[in-house]
C-alpha cells in the first residue's frame, strides 16, 4: 500500500523521481567534469524557461528569500527610491528588505484580494524618480496574480527598473521576461520549477547588470553580490570550474534534471496545464459554496488556490482531517485573515489525478467537519474542467 500522502501546500510540492534520484545520487566534486557540464546546462536552460534568451542566470544555495536580498542588495543604493506593489505579505516583505539597504521605499496597497490598479501605478511613476519598481506576481500569502505585461512596459517608458517575484509562479505562470520588459525575474526552486528547497534562482537582463555596474557604492552584502556569483556563472557556463562558495552539487544536478523535463514538456504546454489545474481546482472550490481570497477569477493565480473556511469550521478542525483522507494542505499566512481561510498547492509535477485526489480529500474533511454539501460536487466540477478544457 502506498504509505504517502500528497504534498498539495504552494510549495514545497510534489517532486518527480527523476529529479529526486539526482539529488539523492552520491555527490561529486564541484569541479567534476560531468557536474560542470551539469551547472553549465543548467544556466543555459533558464534562459529558456524564464524565455530572456539575453539575460544572465544565477543560481546561488539560499531560498527564495535570497533571491529577493540579491536583487535589492544589487539594484538599489542608500537614499535612491523604490516603489512596492503589494497584494500580500511578500510584497510588504519587499518594501521592508528594500528599505534595510538605504532605499526611501513607497508601497502602493491593493485592497486585500485585489491587485493595484494600474492608473495608480502609472501616476506614482509619473510623479517621482524611481530606481526600480517591484511585484509579486503571485503572492503565496493570497493566491493574487498580478499581470506583469503592462507593469514591464510602464517600466520601460519611465526607466524604472522592473523586478519581479516569481517565487510562486516561474515555470506555471506565463511569464515572457524578455519580451515584456522583465528586467529581473526570481524564483525558488521548490515551487514550480521543480526541485527541493535549497536554490534561489534569478535571471537579470541588461538593463538591471547595467544599473549594478553603475553603482556608485559597493553592495552592501557580501554574499549576495554579484561580483562575487557574476564570474562563477561565466564560468560554469564556458563550461570551466570556478570557486566563490561550494555549490549545492546535488541540488543543482537535480535542477538541470528538472529544467530539462520542463523544456521537454515545452512552456506554451506547460503554461497552458496550469491554467487547466488552476480552473480546476477554483471550480471545485466554487461548487462545495467556499469563497475565495481573490476577489475576481482573472487575478486569480493558476499555481495555487486560496478559499476561506466555511462558517463554523476552523483549520484546526479541517485540515488534520484533509490529511487523514491523503492531501496535505497549508493554513492561511496572510496576518489579517490568517485563521480564516487555507492555500491548496497545483504546480509543477501536479497531475489531473493528484488534483482530483485532494479535492476529494478535501470534501472528506469538509464531511467530517460537518459542513453540509452535496457528495462528489466539487469532484465533479474539477473533472468538467479537466476533461472540457479547450
Amino acid at each position: 500500500m502506498k504509505d504517502r500522502t500528497l504534498l498539495m501546500i504552494p510549495g514545497p510540492i510534489e517532486f518527480e523521481p527523476a529529479v529526486l534520484q539526482a539529488l539523492g545520487a552520491p555527490t561529486t566534486s564541484h569541479v567534476a567534469p560531468e557536474f560542470i557540464e551539469a551547472f553549465g546546462q543548467a544556466l543555459e536552460r533558464m534562459r529558456e524557461v524564464w524565455l530572456c534568451p539575453s539575460g544572465q542566470p544565477f543560481v546561488v544555495a539560499g531560498s527564495g528569500t535570497l533571491a529577493m536580498d540579491m536583487a535589492g542588495a544589487n539594484l538599489v543604493e542608500p537614499g535612491e527610491r523604490a516603489l512596492v506593489l503589494s497584494t500580500g505579505y511578500f510584497g510588504e516583505r519587499y518594501a521592508e528588505l528594500l528599505a534595510r539597504y538605504g532605499a526611501e521605499v513607497t508601497v502602493l496597497r491593493a485592497p486585500l484580494g485585489g491587485t493595484v490598479d494600474l492608473e495608480e501605478v502609472e501616476a506614482a511613476l509619473r510623479g517621482g524618480k524611481y530606481k526600480l519598481m517591484t511585484l509579486t506576481h503571485v503572492d503565496t500569502s493570497t493566491g493574487v496574480r498580478v499581470d506583469p505585461r503592462p507593469l514591464g512596459a510602464l517600466g520601460q517608458q519611465y526607466g524604472v527598473l522592473t523586478v519581479l517575484d516569481g517565487v510562486c509562479s516561474v515555470a506555471g505562470e506565463e511569464l515572457r521576461q524578455e519580451a515584456w520588459g522583465i528586467d529581473l525575474a526570481l524564483t525558488a526552486s521548490q515551487k514550480a520549477i521543480g526541485v527541493p528547497p535549497g536554490l534561489a534562482l534569478l535571471v537579470a537582463g541588461r538593463r538591471a547588470l547595467e544599473a549594478w555596474r553603475a553603482r556608485k557604492t559597493p553592495v552592501g552584502n557580501y554574499y549576495a553580490d554579484w561580483g562575487q556569483w557574476l564570474p562563477i556563472m561565466e564560468a560554469y557556463e564556458a563550461r570551466r570550474p570556478s570557486y566563490f562558495g561550494t555549490p549545492p552539487v546535488n541540488l543543482i544536478c537535480a535542477l538541470n534534471v528538472s529544467l530539462g523535463q520542463i523544456l521537454a514538456e515545452g512552456m506554451e504546454v506547460r503554461f497552458a496545464r496550469h491554467r487547466r489545474l488552476g480552473a480546476a481546482c477554483q471550480a471545485a472550490i466554487a461548487a462545495l459554496g467556499l469563497d475565495q481570497v481573490p476577489t475576481d477569477p482573472a487575478h486569480a493565480a493558476v499555481t495555487m488556490s486560496a478559499p476561506y473556511f466555511p462558517q463554523g469550521v476552523t483549520g484546526a478542525e479541517l485540515l488534520p482531517k484533509v490529511q487523514a483522507a491523503g492531501a496535505i494542505l497549508a493554513g492561511g499566512l496572510h496576518p489579517q485573515i490568517k485563521a480564516r481561510y487555507f492555500r491548496i498547492g497545483h504546480m509543477g509535477a501536479t497531475k489531473p489525478g493528484d488534483l482530483l485526489a485532494t479535492i476529494g480529500a478535501l470534501e472528506t474533511g469538509l464531511r467530517a467537519c460537518g459542513y453540509k454539501f452535496e457528495p462528489g460536487v466539487g469532484v465533479a466540477a474539477a473533472q468538467r474542467v479537466l476533461t472540457e478544457w479547450r
